[in-house]
């Protein structure tokens, strides 16, 4: 599966009468963006807002992040299953508006949203500080259900993201990257010297509220499978949950997984990048262990030399992580895992709920129970009600001047297990 992406590169974010894209810059008309938005009657109202780099700006409560995209003369369209028909996507050419981000921001259900701040040292920790955003402030009509609040969320930022990465259709691209991937076999005899690698992605499955969608279909309802890497580019994967922020992979993230890239950068020269194997985190324990073994299976199946896994969230989906890394090396499939810690403010405790001997090859995020002190800003996009409820804050974390003293556990995408930051640590 072959796909082209052109990059369309976003310098700024203007409110105009008319939306359109020009010299870098997204016009964006208010009313397009409303009209899309309160088309779903469980919405009383939208606020439409703009946050640049550098700005004295904070966005919290954040729920996902999206990047813009589009498909360019295809039958399919991005994020199938979803705000588009379920179509095979991954190949042919998308368009991608860079260095911009889809901001869905609105009252939490539970206590895991994020903050983002576009200055100062919380900046440091969001990729979303360097991106120009387009933040949707949304209010839900009185007595909706949670979930169903946080469903609308979903959609609205996916098919405003539509709309917007549908002005680049007619385009020029700033630059245009090429991803292949064959199938199996004859990927395997591309470079037949080079060890076989591949990705095993596991998804966030954990119940109501901590979901991952793949081609529209909840992910705790699949078994183990097999994905051309380019898929997730087009957005077969989607962010549907309100994990902490630190981790969370919004629909950014899938967008833009780095693991991917990196392993597409290598591939050729010292790996043969196979493919990816997606498997959920489930809750009980014969699930766990149901998704481990055809995780496995399916990488011995493939051929793999080396696996790289990576998790979502804490806790419970650790016994998922260092299950899949146990039975890969039981196969003789070197394995590394990347996650992240929850070792404690004073980074003394036990990092993660599990652990093997197998699991030799660890990559971190880093801890997530590291406190900062995070400054007042000039202007909030959202709301200061749940600064002191959100995983990370505490009561008292928000001071009455503006300063927030929290967890970087309520930084969004602070520890993110896909590495797209820029914590670690090494071994002595």
């Amino acid at each position: 599966m072959k796909l082209e992406v052109g990059e369309i590169q976003i310098n700024d974010i203007q409110i105009a009468d008319e939306s359109k894209i020009s010299d870098g810059v997204l016009y964006v008309s208010e009313q397009d963006i409303k009209d899309i938005v309160l088309e779903d009657e469980r919405f009383a109202s939208v606020s439409i807002d703009i946050a640049r780099p550098g700005d004295k700006t904070r966005i919290t409560p954040v729920k996902d992040a999206i990047e813009p995209r589009a498909k360019v003369d295809s039958t399919s369209g991005v994020f199938p299953g979803v705000v588009n028909k379920v179509n095979e996507v991954g190949s042919g050419r998308t368009n991608a508006l860079k260095g911009m981000a889809v901001l869905t921001v609105g009252e939490i259900v539970g206590f895991q949203e994020g903050i983002v701040d576009m200055s100062g040292p919380g900046a440091d920790y969001t990729p979303f500080s360097k991106t120009n955003n387009l933040c949707l402030v949304i209010e839900p009509v009185d007595n909706l259900e949670g979930h169903a609040y946080e469903e609308a969320a979903r959609l609205a930022g996916l098919n405003v993201a539509k709309f917007l990465g549908e002005l680049s259709t007619e385009l020029e691209a700033d630059e245009v990257k090429t991803y292949e991937t064959l199938p199996i076999f004859e990927q395997a005899a591309q470079y037949p010297d080079l060890p076989k690698v591949g990705y095993v992605y596991m998804l966030q499955t954990q119940g109501l509220l901590h979901d991952t969608y793949v081609y529209g279909t909840d992910a705790k309802h699949i078994v183990p499978t097999i994905l051309y890497p380019t898929e997730v580019m087009d957005g077969a994967i989607i962010s549907g949950n309100c994990v902490s922020s630190c981790d969370k992979n919004t629909t950014f993230h899938h967008l833009n997984n780095p693991v991917i890239h990196d392993l597409y950068a290598r591939h050729g020269k010292d790996i043969n990048f196979m493919g990816v194997i997606i498997t959920n985190e489930a809750v009980y324990l014969a699930d766990k262990e149901r998704s481990s073994d055809m995780t496995s299976k399916l990488a011995e199946f493939m051929g793999l030399d080396g696996a790289l896994v990576t998790q979502e969230g804490f806790g419970n989906p650790d016994t998922d992580l260092i299950m899949n890394c146990r039975k890969l090396e039981a196969k003789g499939i070197t394995t590394v895992i990347t996650t992240d810690e929850y070792a404690g403010q004073d980074g003394a405790s036990q990092p993660l709920a599990d652990a093997d001997v197998a699991a030799d090859a660890v990559v971190t995020g880093g801890n997530a129970n590291e406190v900062i002190h995070l400054p007042a800003m000039d202007k909030l996009i959202g709301m200061y009600d749940f600064v002191d409820k959100i995983a990370g804050g505490f009561d008292g974390s928000l001071k009455e001047n503006g300063e927030i003293t929290v967890e970087i556990q309520a930084i969004t995408g602070a520890t993110n297990e896909l590495g797209f930051n820029k914590m670690s640590a090494k071994g002595q």
